[in-house]
């Protein structure tokens, strides 16, 4: 995996995530600690919108410094960002308080997404009940 794949997954991970009840301004960079995925970039919540950028942030509240593959499991949801922290996957820099912030992103999105699904597959089971009825008449 190449830095250009990371971030594009990363980003495609956190953009959406409704941020508009954050009314405090956020900025974490994040240092991939990996031969060839290595690099650094931003997250940040502005006036209620998140954004994803590939560069580095030099007036950030906190830095994360991790590998590719825990970053991808904490911006899944499957590992919990004070757990990393704890097992010394994860390393923070700067302010804790809100460094753990990030967690709260994190489990905005996972609920978005857990609700398209939810809604996608009343969806289906709507659609699939139509059917039966065509095929009864």
């Amino acid at each position: 995996m190449t830095y250009a794949d990371l971030f594009y997954e990363i980003k495609g991970k956190f953009m959406g995530a409704d941020v508009s009840d954050i009314k405090e301004h956020l900025a974490y960079q994040f240092n991939i600690d990996d031969d060839e995925a290595g690099g650094a970039f931003y997250v940040e919540v502005k006036d209620g919108e998140l954004f994803v950028e590939p560069y580095e942030y030099y007036d950030r509240d906190a830095m994360f410094i991790c590998s590719p593959e825990t970053l991808i499991k904490i911006a899944d949801g499957k590992l919990d960002p004070v757990m990393a922290f704890t097992m010394q996957k994860l390393r923070v820099e700067g302010s804790i308080d809100k460094a753990l912030k990030l967690k709260d992103i994190i489990e905005k999105k996972q609920e978005q997404i857990r609700a398209e699904r939810k809604a996608a597959n009343a969806g289906k089971k709507t659609l699939s009940k139509r059917g039966r009825k065509t095929a009864e008449n």
